[in-house]
C-alpha cells in the first residue's frame, strides 16, 4: 500500500500531514510526499520518500525570514506583519487582498504536476492540505479519491452563509468597529468572486466539461479530515459539515533533545511560550509577555523564533530560551502555553491538556480563540492592547483553571491519546472502496426531505 501526501513547502503545514502519515509507515507501508525543497530535511527526518512539487511562491522550513523568500513574497510578509501592528481589521484586509496571488500560484501547471506525480506514485490513498488549491484541482479534475486536510480552524473551509477570511466569532477581548466588519466582508466576498473566476478558468483549463462551482473557497475532497477537536466545534455547525472526521491533532513524536530533558529533570512547573514560525516577528509582543512571566515569578520555555533574545531584556537563569523548542515534548509537561493561536499551537495544547492564553493576530486564530474561550480551556487579549500587567493576571487565571474546565480538558487529551489523529486518519482512509462509501455516507449531512 501507498499513500501520497501533497504538502505546501511551510513547515508548519508539513508537519501534522507527515504526523497523520505515520499510521501507514508503522505499518510498514510506503509513504511519499509531494513537496517543496525547504522542507526536506522534514521528510528525510521522517523517513518518507519525497517528490519535487511546489506550490507557491514562498516557503518556510520552521522560522520565517523575509529576506529568504523571493522578492515578491518577502515584500508580502513585511506588509502582513506590519499590518498586525495596525490590529485585526487590517491585517484581515491585508490578508484578503493577498489571497489570489498566494493561494492559486500558477494552478494549472502546479495541477498538473500533482496528476503526473499521481500517475508517477500510484498511490493507494491521496491525503493533501486543503489550502493546496492548485494541487486539489489536480486531483479533483483526476477525480483521484483523497483526504481533504483542513489543518486551520474548521471556518478555513466555509459553511452555510460563512465567507472566506471573515471571522464567524470573536473573542470578548475584540470589539471590532461594525463599519470595519462590514467593509472587510465586502473585500472578502469580492476576493471569493476573483477567486473562484480563476479556479473556474483553471479547471475548465484541465477539464473542458468542468462544471463551475459558486464559490471555489467551499470546495472540497470526498472526505474531510479537520485537524481539530471536536469538542471546540458546536452542534449548529457541525450539522453544516461535508462528509468528515474530526482528528483531534496530529501531535508528532520529537527527535530527544538532551538539553531540553535535562531542564524538565527538575520537575519545575512551567509555562510554554512561543507564536509559531511567522508571528514570532512580534518581538514587542513576546517582549510583554515576559515582562508578565518574570513579574509573577514564573518559570518559562519560550521559543522566540525570528525575535533576537537579546531583545526580550534579562532573562531568569532558570528559563529555557531558544528560538527554536521543541513544541510537543514541552506541552506535554507544561502547566500552560501562551501562543498566537495557530492550529498547530491550539490543537497540540488541547491534546495535552494544557490552557492557554491566546493572543491573535491574524486569520483563523480569531475563530480559534474565540473557540478555547468559549470552552473555558483559556483566556484571549488583543495583542496590540493587552499590558504585561494584564497578561499577568490572564497567565495567571488559567494555571488556576476552574475544576470543571480542568476536568474537560483532561478528558480531551485522555480521548486523543487513546485514538491519537494519525489512527483515526488511516480508519477513514485505508479501507477498500466499499467501506469507505459507507463511512462517507454516514457522515454526511442528513438530505433535505
Amino acid at each position: 500500500m501507498t499513500l501520497l501526501v501533497i504538502s505546501p513547502d511551510y513547515a508548519s503545514h508539513l508537519l501534522p500531514l507527515a504526523t497523520l502519515a505515520t499510521a501507514w509507515r508503522e505499518r510498514g507501508e510506503r509513504v511519499v510526499v509531494a513537496t517543496g525543497p525547504a522542507t526536506a530535511g522534514i521528510v528525510d527526518a521522517f523517513g518518507f520518500e519525497r517528490r519535487d512539487l511546489r506550490l507557491g511562491r514562498g516557503s518556510n522550513p520552521g522560522v520565517i525570514a523575509p529576506g529568504e523568500q523571493p522578492p515578491d513574497e518577502g515584500a508580502s510578509l513585511r506588509g502582513f506583519f506590519r499590518a498586525t501592528e495596525l490590529g485585526a481589521l487590517a491585517t484581515l484586509r491585508y490578508q484578503a487582498e493577498e489571497r489570489l496571488t498566494d493561494l492559486m500560484w500558477d494552478p494549472v501547471g502546479r495541477a498538473a504536476e500533482t496528476a503526473r506525480i499521481v500517475q508517477d506514485v500510484a498511490p493507494d490513498e491521496v491525503i493533501v492540505d486543503h489550502l493546496a488549491f492548485s494541487a486539489r484541482l489536480g486531483l479533483l479534475g483526476a477525480g483521484t479519491p483523497h483526504g481533504d486536510v483542513v489543518l486551520g480552524h474548521p471556518t478555513a473551509l466555509p459553511v452555510g452563509r460563512e465567507v472566506y477570511g471573515l471571522p464567524p466569532a470573536w473573542p470578548s477581548a475584540f470589539d471590532p468597529d461594525p463599519a470595519g466588519i462590514d467593509e472587510l466582508q465586502h473585500v472578502c466576498r469580492q476576493v471569493s468572486e476573483r477567486f473562484t473566476e480563476e479556479w473556474n478558468r483553471a479547471a475548465s483549463t484541465l477539464d473542458p466539461g468542468h462544471r463551475a462551482v459558486a464559490d471555489a473557497f467551499a470546495e472540497h475532497g470526498p472526505l474531510v479530515l479537520y485537524n481539530y477537536p471536536s469538542e471546540l466545534v458546536d452542534g449548529d455547525r457541525r450539522r453544516l459539515l461535508p462528509p468528515h472526521r474530526f482528528l483531534g491533532s496530529a501531535r508528532r513524536t520529537e527527535a530527544e533533545d538532551g538539553e531540553v530533558e535535562r531542564w524538565l529533570a527538575s520537575g519545575r512547573p512551567f509555562v510554554y511560550v512561543s507564536f509559531g514560525s511567522f508571528l514570532s516577528v512580534r518581538g514587542d509582543v513576546l517582549a510583554r509577555v515576559v515582562d508578565a512571566l518574570r513579574s509573577i515569578g514564573a518559570t518559562a520555555a519560550v521559543a522566540t523564533g525570528s525575535t533576537d533574545a537579546a531583545d526580550l531584556g534579562d532573562l531568569p537563569s532558570d528559563w529555557l530560551v531558544r528560538d527554536y523548542l521543541p513544541q510537543v515534548r514541552l506541552l506535554g509537561a507544561a502547566s500552560a502555553a501562551v501562543t498566537h493561536g495557530g492550529n498547530n499551537s491550539v490543537t497540540e495544547a488541547i491534546g495535552s491538556g494544557v490552557p492557554l492564553v491566546v493572543l491573535p493576530f491574524s486569520t483563523d486564530q480569531f475563530a480559534g480563540a474565540a473557540a478555547v474561550e468559549a470552552a473555558g480551556f483559556g483566556a484571549v487579549l488583543d495583542p496590540n492592547a493587552a499590558g504585561a500587567d494584564d497578561l499577568a493576571e490572564a497567565i495567571r487565571g488559567v494555571l488556576d483553571l476552574p475544576a470543571d474546565a480542568r476536568s474537560r480538558l483532561d478528558a480531551i487529551a485522555a480521548a486523543q491519546a487513546a485514538r491519537p489523529g494519525p489512527e483515526v486518519a488511516f480508519e477513514a482512509l485505508a479501507l477498500r472502496p466499499s467501506a469507505t462509501s459507507a463511512v462517507i455516507a454516514s457522515t454526511s449531512p442528513a438530505a433535505p426531505r
